[in-house]
């Protein structure tokens, strides 16, 4: 079992146990990669072949004194949902936001005591509605509108980070850089990069003699104890132009900590293994307070903050993004992208099913409705079946 992995197993027992997450629940836990989804505003034809559209009726979220109050809306084909596929093969979306890309992940060995933990990428070809393989690429990030993706070389770190189009499939330009690149996200309106640079590849798997995830064999792999981690680069995506800070080494337990932007794309963070969770910094490298609706939010929850800024999703729970009053409880855990500012996509495991057997689904808050989405992970975690999605703005 790898770190991103165990962090959702985690996540997923707090959920099942229906409590919020305590607040050094990450002090429990190895720290992962939070890739929080971009938000801009953007538009997609988003009709496609050899799709199933589900047509579902979603209430509506409305703020008030007395808590949610629930419209009664419709939403006209809104969803595109395979509840029968794991991994996905067909496009998922739902409103403005669709599964743009999933990777799996194995380890691949390079000498007797050492492997790297390699993605395996699919990505949405958007003419054909159908997920295609991407091999080429160790790193993926997309824009939001899903017409750009920042793609990283098999060989990590690099030192160039590419410009893929998502509708020829060609890199349309190279953006160089000065230090070894290992993980790139882009700012929520698609108009910056943070890149993070490392001395040595942060994916290195080294042999233990222990047994890691469970299956009674000691043949396992584990990341290095140290953090390879230098700093990041701010780049301008038209011009290609940036900066880079140097981010002195911490106390972090993971090999890979990646940044990414907040919600105003105004700064960068950092997860954390220890309160307060997420560090962020100033384009400079200067570290500075989180932002104000940022205080509630984790590094583990990929959804954070509400398009509106006004909500924080939580494991379990939405909340006031700043207040941290508690808006509504939530079916599911790990929230994964926000659909307007009235629906989550989670993960959620069918009553009475094996507990690593999820699913996405939609959830409305202050609604037990929810639409399935995709089909059910196929084993434990590590195992093959087990995908991680991708989600982005159309």
């Amino acid at each position: 079992m790898n770190v991103d992995e165990l962090v959702r197993d985690s996540l997923r027992e707090q959920a099942t146990e229906a409590v919020p997450v305590p607040p050094r629940f990450a002090d429990r836990v190895l720290t992962a990669r939070r890739r929080r989804r971009t938000r801009a505003l953007a538009s997609v034809a988003a009709a496609t072949t050899a799709v199933v559209a589900i047509v579902v009726a979603l209430p509506m979220l409305d703020s008030g004194k007395d808590g949610a109050r629930l419209a009664t809306e419709m939403n006209q084909s809104d969803v595109i949902a395979h509840p029968d596929q794991s991994p996905p093969r067909d496009m998922i979306a739902a409103g403005d936001v669709a599964l743009a890309a999933y990777y799996t992940r194995k380890n691949v060995k390079q000498t007797d005591d050492r492997a790297v933990a390699v993605r395996e990428y699919r990505l949405l070809d958007q003419k054909t509605g159908k997920y295609e393989k991407a091999t080429q690429w160790s790193f993926i990030d997309i824009a939001p509108g899903m017409r750009t993706a920042a793609v990283l070389e098999k060989d990590l770190p690099t030192q160039r980070i590419g410009l893929l189009n998502l509708l020829t499939g060609e890199v349309e330009r190279w953006i160089p850089v000065d230090r070894g690149v290992a993980g790139v996200a882009f700012s929520p309106d698609g108009g910056k990069l943070v890149a993070t640079t490392y001395k040595t590849n942060p994916d290195l798997r080294y042999k233990v003699d222990y047994d890691s995830d469970g299956d009674g064999k000691n043949n396992d792999y584990d990341q290095s104890q140290d953090q390879p981690r230098n700093g990041f680069y701010v780049i301008d995506v038209a011009s290609g132009k940036g900066s880079w800070s140097e981010v002195p080494e911490g106390d972090e337990s993971n090999a890979r900590q990646d940044f990414a932007f907040s919600h105003d794309g105004k700064l960068v963070y950092s997860g954390l293994s220890r309160a307060p969770h997420m560090q962020y910094y100033d384009f400079e490298g200067n570290q500075v307070d989180k932002p104000a609706n940022e205080k509630y939010t984790h590094w583990f929850n990929d959804a954070g903050v509400s398009p509106n800024g006004k909500l924080a999703a939580t494991n379990g729970a939405v909340l006031d993004a700043y207040t941290g009053e508690r808006i509504a409880k939530v079916r599911g855990y790990d929230p994964l992208a926000w659909v307007g500012d009235e629906r989550l996509i989670v993960w959620y495991s069918e009553p009475g099913q094996n507990e690593h057997r999820n699913r996405l689904v939609v959830v409305t808050i202050g609604s037990d409705e929810l639409v399935r989405l995709s089909g059910a992970l196929k084993g434990k975690d590590g195992a093959p079946g087990r995908w991680t999605p991708i989600f982005a703005e159309r």
